[in-house]
């Protein structure tokens, strides 16, 4: 499947075999084996081309760990537990994916949501601010 995702094209056995081959020595029948059984799983679409198939992937890597996560995290009989362990388990880098990740989920802010953010700042920044705005 890595060498499907990674041209994010259809692909011939041909093409995964000799791309294979630079790094071990492998079997046309074992590449064409595993991209069938791959194609019996409905993981890859295939179309015919002459006598060979084209194989294409069904959906995309993210999509693929998305479903992982999501299995694993339907399994537990804790789920916020489980989530805060797998945050505790994440990278800085990870983390700050995450958080841009929810971003794009919730969707744009409405100006309305950043002003009680902006005042809380502002008293953070100059202490006495708000109760001068206020005339007190």
């Amino acid at each position: 499947m890595t060498r499907v995702w990674k041209w994010n094209r259809p692909v011939t056995v041909r093409e995964v075999l000799e791309d294979l081959q630079q790094e071990r020595s492998i079997a046309y029948t074992t590449v064409m084996t595993v991209l069938d059984n791959l194609h019996q799983k409905g993981w890859v679409r295939r179309e015919a081309e002459g006598r060979a198939y084209r194989y294409e992937a069904v959906s995309t890597r993210a999509a693929y760990a998305a479903a992982l996560m999501n299995d694993a995290w339907s399994q537990s009989d804790n789920p916020a537990a489980a989530l805060v362990a797998f945050f505790g388990m994440m990278s800085e880098e990870q983390r700050l994916a995450l958080r841009d990740a929810v971003r794009i989920v919730q969707g744009p802010e409405t100006p309305e949501a950043h002003e009680p953010r902006q005042q809380e700042a502002a008293q953070e920044e100059n202490p006495g601010s708000a109760e001068d705005a206020d005339g007190r």
